[in-house]
């Protein structure tokens, strides 16, 4: 059975761009258009891997991470942020929070599929 991976992005050219990837590598891949939706699709399925950016409208990336990391089912669910933030006091708050690994925008697709096989195989 393929793993399945939550995109979560607001904008929907990167997450057919994700999407796209994730699912030429045998990915199952749910889409979520913000934190929230995200949230909500988590608690409906099951997830092996969330891939989300950081700034979105509703909810962002990092109250997402902190909320899911607060679910017993998600507390060891690699998460890995795909964002345009690099500053490293972000990232310093991304891996407070629990975010398992952290890609920036634009991403290679190559080095995005070798990530997530290293993280959930």
């Amino acid at each position: 059975m393929a793993k399945t991976i939550l995109a979560v992005d607001d904008s929907a050219s990167i997450r057919q761009m994700v999407s796209f990837t994730l699912k030429g590598a045998g990915y199952e891949v749910i889409e979520a258009v913000d934190g929230q939706d995200a949230l909500e699709k988590a608690n409906q399925h099951n997830v092996n891997l969330v891939l989300t950016d950081i700034n979105m409208p509703r909810m962002d990336g990092l109250k997402l991470l902190e909320l899911l990391r607060n679910l017993a089912n998600y507390k060891n669910v690699p998460i890995l942020m795909l964002t345009t933030e690099s500053d490293s006091a972000m990232k310093a708050k991304g891996k407070e929070a629990g975010a398992t690994g952290w890609l920036v925008k634009p991403f290679d697709p190559n080095r995005l599929l070798e990530v997530i096989k290293k993280v959930i195989g």
